[in-house]
């Protein structure tokens, strides 16, 4: 019989709201946050209800301003950042650098918000936090040598980004973009996030770094966040259908854009026989849920392996643990150990389902379904928002699992017969940010891997967005405008010689770094 849970003693969600707001006092109220702008936290905007994923509580939701506030906002950034564009480079240095040592101070409470704003169980806070910590550190040490001569941009930059990764994507590009002599400026996911990155603006705030904090639709803040005259740069992390209309106004307005894009990332197998590996490497390519853009949801094997894949996937797949991310059987227990807990929210774990189970009526074939029952979860626990992990073989063209990736735990698996039929399923999301192939042969991945359209294609492994000097981009749909990593994200907030043709995916060219 399973142990009954409880939480974890210290890790509620009003021990992390009273221990924000004692480290912030000027970002937080007494039941909601505050917008960042003008240099000042303004009690602004609606402040919308939101609950948490991980069992459906009520937390603080984001206070939701309008276009007249958020023009407002962007003109007061416009003057911020004429200031700090001639704010000589050590002393930028030296205020990044402290507010790096603030949030290491704090590291524990960014995750702990981490933990119930968007469901990571808590060894992914930690890192989502770490990796936006060390990434910076890297550009601090660095910064002299890879921002050269080059000078920041005209206008501040613009940052829209989705809920998964607060830290490590969103608040290291504005650190970065700061350091390299930028006002920025940045839109709360409306999904999830909002205390997390309030606590970081107001800790980077302190030290003088210029920063913008503002919640809202992102329809009525596109025209000042996306299209005002005053924006230097557009960096945007999202879907595609946000981000075509978001490529759609910066290519008419001929804006500098970063536009990381949803790609279908797939796991081919061909010609491989090293399935040890393949166990091993299962239960990571689950982590979070698979709610990343590096996520792979879709095996393309070989037929002939089918039988062998199967072997060594199933007995991976069913260790998956899953669960609240703070239950443990004592409260003075460690933090348990989880691959995922929640989707984002209830309604993104029904359309999952649904779209499951509309796949199987169409003819998918379930070959593995987790059991809630297995599950980690308190007594009596909203558990709406929780998914257990799917393998679907081959989805019908009809369903959106077929196509688009489901940023949830599902698998599906294609069969494939030729190398061209690999190569087809590989690429059937017209681009794609990672990808990796699984073949024993060397002289067949150098071959194939060139035709498989992602921007990172592993051998046997997985690859990331990468960290500190490691490059980031995408092919075809999955991504717009300037790559970023290592030197590319300074060259791409900054100026430099006239008629520079910055390495990305452009519609008047395509530059590889």
């Amino acid at each position: 019989m399973a142990p009954t849970l409880t939480l974890k003693s210290g890790a509620s969600w009003s021990d992390a709201w009273r221990r924000a707001l004692a480290v912030a006092p000027e970002a937080f109220r007494d039941d909601r946050v505050l917008n960042l702008w003008n240099s000042t936290w303004q009690p602004d905007g609606r402040a919308l209800s939101a609950t948490s994923p991980v069992d459906g509580s009520p937390i603080a939701g984001p206070p939701r301003v309008g276009r007249d506030t958020a023009r407002r906002a962007v003109r007061a950034a416009l003057d911020q950042h004429r200031a700090w564009r001639h704010t000589p480079l050590p002393e930028r240095r030296a205020r990044i650098a402290a507010t790096l040592d603030a949030l290491t101070e704090h590291r524990e409470l960014l995750a702990l918000l981490l933990v119930w704003e968007i469901g990571k169980p808590w060894r992914l806070a930690q890192a989502d936090v770490d990796r936006a910590l060390d990434g910076v550190r890297w550009y601090v040490d660095g910064i002299e040598e890879v921002i050269g001569g080059r000078a920041p941009l005209d206008g501040p930059v613009s940052n829209i980004a989705s809920w998964n990764y607060p830290m490590s994507v969103l608040v290291h590009a504005m650190l970065v973009q700061a350091l390299a002599g930028n006002a920025v400026i940045a839109k709360t996911p409306t999904d999830g996030g909002v205390a997390c990155l309030t606590l970081a603006c107001a800790l980077a705030a302190r030290e003088g770094v210029p920063i913008t904090l503002v919640s809202g639709s992102g329809g009525e803040l596109s025209e000042a966040l996306v299209r005002g005259p005053e924006i230097g740069c557009v960096s945007f992390v999202g879907g595609r259908d946000t981000g075509a209309a978001v490529a759609t106004a910066v290519a008419d307005l001929g804006k500098r854009h970063i536009l990381e894009q949803e790609g279908l990332n797939t796991w081919g197998i061909w010609n491989y026989s090293d399935w040890d590996a393949l166990t091993a490497v299962i239960p990571k390519l689950f982590d979070y849920g698979k709610q990343r853009c590096t996520a792979y949801p879709r095996f393309v094997v070989q037929r002939d392996l089918f039988d062998s894949f199967l072997a060594a996937y199933l007995p991976a797949v069913r260790t998956l643990r899953v669960g609240h991310p703070l239950a443990v059987e004592h409260p003075g227990d460690p933090h348990p150990e989880l691959d995922f807990g929640p989707l984002i929210n209830a309604a993104k774990a029904k359309e999952l389902t649904d779209q499951v189970a509309e796949a199987i009526d169409r003819g998918a074939i379930p070959l593995h379904r987790g059991k809630a029952a297995d599950a980690r979860f308190l007594p009596g626990q909203d558990t709406s928002a929780y998914v257990q992990a799917v393998t679907l073989l081959n989805p019908p063209r009809s369903s959106p699992l077929h196509h688009a990736e489901p940023f949830g735990p599902v698998d599906t698996i294609v069969l494939v017969d030729t190398e061209a039929e690999l190569l087809a399923a590989m690429n059937a999301s017209n681009g794609a940010l990672v990808a990796t192939l699984c073949t024993d042969d060397r002289a067949t991945f150098d071959r194939l891997a060139p035709q498989i359209r992602a921007f990172k294609t592993g051998h046997g492994k997985p690859r990331s967005r990468g960290d500190r000097d490691e490059l980031f981009g995408g092919f075809g749909a999955s991504w717009r405008g300037a790559f970023v990593g290592g030197e590319l994200l300074v060259r791409a907030v900054t100026q430099g010689p006239a008629g520079e043709r910055l390495p990305g995916n452009f519609p008047e060219y395509q530059l590889m770094p």
